[in-house]
């Protein structure tokens, strides 16, 4: 189950990697072109818009507007283009920055989607995994980042671009002390499931902060004094993936949600800003100056490039993060399961913004997992753990040929912010391509007085195809509750059952749209 997980994460990195690749090659071939376009573009627009006569009528009654905007547009000086550029830039991050604080403090949907996305991650954690963003998460490890940033100043002086120094300090003192101060105010805590103890609080990330404003900067530097459009391109995309590797890293790893990661980018992006303002009036400001000979800065460059690597490399290999241990939750005996639904979110599904989904129409009493599964499979379901590469193949392939028999995945969904512990599948071989029938099954913490753990269940099936490869989801779930609970009984693992009303009788949609109806009813059933 491991090594399908992490196909399945391969695989989804393997598609992020193709398109990452595709823009690129898009953005070197027809780039220039591009931009052409949209100075052409602009060039008809000014041009349109001074050719009209209620325009100019306008211009000649508005003299001093007229001569702050051109200034505001002359794209010879920094003051003008340049500047009215960066600092649009800079207002549009500040309000996305300023959308994300408001999203933490009202609790929006990010804040439910942040939990989630945490413990849908946690599935697909393997040692390989987790030791390679380790070493990912390392590069914006403070030690290793200070090691970087003092070879950075050195190059720059060596080849005498003093006047870069001042700004890369701005960016990175100024997106640790904005990263500082927003811990300090707000107290976020960090997820529940971490793999290595942090001691800071969560919000903003200073990982993905220093990402952006180091690791950023750096490449408009390079970019800056790179003469070919390849090159820069490369250099931006290179440094893209690096940014969003660290990022992803973070979450991967449990240290961080999804809104600390993007404010994290959005305050180093801030701060990245106004670091490449200064940088800009300065060489406006300042004549190109002789750098040192070539052949000298090249050496210094390359021992200082591998010095800086050697540390990084042998930092990795002999630095080793405190490891979070396991929480043990403590079990609750409840005198009726019924209890188990202590508020009305706790009786449906969700969706990954925490959005009611499917009512619970299931509840089961067992020993354990194994015990569940066992039972189950008694009644001839499967358990459908695997989602590998080859599997998702097959399944791609056989509902796009309509290949009967084929697997169906079954999609992951959430109760009480959590991912399904195990999914089960029941398909007669002789059935069309997207016709299977679905059971959820969450375990809870807590137990019957008879001391069995109560697991939470939905049972749905799919009903053929939409948009030819997405299931749709068959509308009546009641049928399959039904069928679910006959599969059960009749396998003989059955002692004790009743059938209880969850919630009102209703009609709703799930999250992509299919429609839905049930009577409210679930089934109470003790396994043997």
């Amino acid at each position: 189950v491991w090594l399908s997980r992490i196909g399945l994460f391969f695989a989804l990195l393997f598609i992020l990697i193709v398109i990452f690749q595709l823009l690129k090659w898009l953005l070197v071939k027809r780039g220039k072109y591009l931009f052409a376009i949209i100075g052409s573009l602009w060039e008809s627009l000014k041009q349109g818009l001074t050719n009209n006569k209620h325009v100019a009528q306008w211009v000649q009654k508005h003299p001093h507007i007229v001569s702050t905007l051109k200034a505001r547009l002359d794209p010879a000086a920094f003051t003008g283009l340049p500047l009215s550029i960066l600092a649009l830039a800079f207002l549009y991050v500040l309000s996305l920055f300023g959308g994300i604080v408001e999203d933490l403090i009202t609790s929006d949907p990010i804040v439910a989607a942040d939990i989630r996305i945490a413990n849908l991650l946690t599935i697909f954690r393997t040692d390989t995994l987790t030791h390679v963003f380790t070493w990912i998460t390392l590069l914006g490890k403070s030690q290793v980042v200070i090691v970087f940033i003092a070879a950075c100043v050195t190059l720059m002086w060596v080849w005498r671009k003093k006047d870069y120094i001042p700004p890369l300090l701005v960016a990175i003192i100024g997106s640790e002390v904005f990263t500082y101060l927003g811990k300090l105010a707000f107290h976020r805590t960090r997820p529940e499931l971490p793999v290595y103890i942090e001691t800071s609080f969560s919000f903003p990330s200073g990982h993905a902060t220093i990402a952006v404003a180091f690791y950023g900067f750096l490449i408009y530097f390079l970019i800056r004094f790179s003469k070919h459009w390849k090159r820069q391109v490369n250099l931006f995309f290179t440094g893209l993936l690096v940014v969003l590797a660290i990022g992803l890293s973070r979450i991967y790893l449990g240290e961080h949600y999804l809104s600390d990661v993007w404010s994290g980018y959005l305050v180093g992006l801030m701060w990245l800003i106004i670091a490449v303002s200064l940088a800009e009036w300065f060489a406006h400001k300042t004549e190109s100056r002789p750098s040192t000979p070539v052949r000298a800065a090249r050496i210094l460059s390359f021992g200082l490039v591998l010095s800086a690597v050697t540390f990084y490399v042998g930092f990795a290999l002999t630095y080793h993060l405190p490891l979070a241990s396991a929480t043990v939750q403590k079990s609750t005996v409840l005198s009726d399961a019924m209890d188990i639904f202590s508020h009305e979110q706790l009786k449906y599904t969700e969706t990954l913004i925490g959005e009611k989904q499917e009512p619970v129409n299931f509840v089961v009493m067992s020993d354990d997992g194994d015990h569940l599964i066992k039972a189950f499979q008694q009644a001839g379901w499967t358990l459908a753990g695997h989602r590998d590469i080859s599997l998702l193949t097959e399944t791609v392939k056989g509902v796009v040929l309509h290949e009967k028999g084929s697997p169906i995945p079954i999609s992951l969904s959430f109760w009480n912010a959590k991912i399904q512990d195990f999914s089960f599948v029941k398909q007669n071989n002789t059935t069309s391509p997207g016709h299977a029938r679905h059971t959820r099954i969450w375990m809870t913490n807590s137990l019957n007085e008879d001391g069995g753990r109560i697991y939470i269940g939905m049972v749905n099936a799919t009903n053929g195809v939409k948009w030819g490869m997405v299931p749709k989801i068959s509308p009546d779930l009641d049928s399959e509750r039904e069928r679910l609970f006959q599969d059960l009984n009749q396998s003989g693992t059955i002692v004790l059952y009743q059938k209880n009303r969850i919630v009102a009788a209703q009609m709703g949609k799930n999250f992509i749209g299919d429609p839905f109806f049930t009577d409210g009813m679930a089934y109470m059933v003790t396994l043997r």
